[in-house]
């Protein structure tokens, strides 16, 4: 089978290679899925660069989700059917940028009816990362203001939508235009242009001084320190990533003054320590996404010889929305 590889770190574009390797075969409690879609995130930049918090070892394939088909199933691998259409994240060091990918049964489940390959794969870590980080996490209650920054991006235009339909007064920050007009047509009450308005000013403004209950943060750095400065009594910051490069070191006593907190927010530990609630997520968004509430935001589908290309603009920050690649 085809599979990008990635033998050396540095960046996508040079970093990934399109090799030929043999397809791998589903061991005990396993699955071989076909890709039909794999989604691009950020962390494939960081997995690329060696800066990810997982340092699979070399030689790696990329991509950390997908929607594929059921082909085989390993020794006591239960609870799925050949041919079934499936979302799942990948299993590294066998990534999503291939032809092929084993993965545990286990993590494996089924692809939204009302979504296609490419919306599915674009579902499932953005959407999960939004469900626990507003309802788990911070709690959003109706009527509350939501500020997300990169809110056309992936993982920030799954937060817009998920946060309108949790009843929540949304903000979102982007960067330029066309960006802004992404996110309004997610349905962002109030776009903030951060190259051209002032972030904290617009979120006083629009909500008569008292700012935001809660701030979903995937860039870090002036991103965070804007949303100290304008978050609520009793305000949620939730940090989901570091997208912008530099991760902020909080003072703490400024949150104790200002009585708001700080939540991490990391999804993939819900797998090991709480799937029954990844389940009852996935349940949800299959039924939002049946009743239109939740619609991921693919922009591009690009084929899969592009797929190096493809995770450095994601890298660069270039894209708005969804890069799905299609093997």
């Amino acid at each position: 089978m085809k599979a990008w590889r990635v033998h050396e770190n540095g960046e996508p574009r040079e970093a990934m290679r399109l090799d030929s390797v043999p397809t791998p075969e589903p061991g005990p409690g396993e699955a071989l899925l076909r890709v039909l879609a794999a989604n691009v995130n950020f962390p494939d930049a960081m997995l690329c660069r060696g800066e990810y918090q997982i340092r699979p070892p070399l030689p790696f394939t990329p991509g950390v989700e997908l929607c594929g088909e059921v082909v085989a199933l390993g020794d006591g691998a239960t609870g799925l059917d050949v041919g079934a259409r499936v979302v799942t994240p990948a299993a590294l060091p066998g990534g999503a940028f291939a032809e092929y990918a084993v993965v545990p049964a286990a993590g494996v489940l089924p692809a939204p009816p009302a979504l296609d390959d490419a919306q599915a794969a674009a579902l499932h870590i953005g959407y999960q990362t939004g469900w626990f980080g507003l309802h788990r996490r911070a709690a959003l209650q109706p009527g509350e203001t939501l500020l997300v920054h990169a809110a056309a991006g992936g993982v920030g235009s799954a937060a817009v939508q998920l946060g309108k339909a949790a009843g929540a007064t949304v903000i979102g920050v982007v960067g330029g235009p066309d960006k802004a007009k992404a996110a309004r047509d997610l349905g962002a009450d109030i776009v903030i242009d951060r190259h051209h308005e002032n972030v904290v000013s617009v979120v006083k403004e629009a909500t008569a001084g008292r700012g935001a209950n809660v701030v979903y943060d995937p860039v870090g750095g002036e991103a965070y320190t804007l949303s100290t400065k304008c978050i609520a009594f009793e305000g949620r910051v939730v940090v989901v990533g570091f997208a912008g490069g530099t991760v902020p070191a909080p003072a703490l006593s400024h949150a104790l003054v200002k009585n708001y907190s700080i939540l991490g927010l990391h999804w993939g530990l819900y797998l090991a320590h709480d799937p029954v609630a990844v389940h009852h997520a996935h349940q949800e968004l299959t039924r939002m996404a049946a009743d239109g509430t939740v619609r991921p935001l693919v922009t591009e589908r690009v084929p899969f010889a592009g797929a190096a290309d493809a995770v450095q603009r994601v890298a660069d920050g270039t894209t708005t929305g969804r890069l799905v690649v299609m093997p």
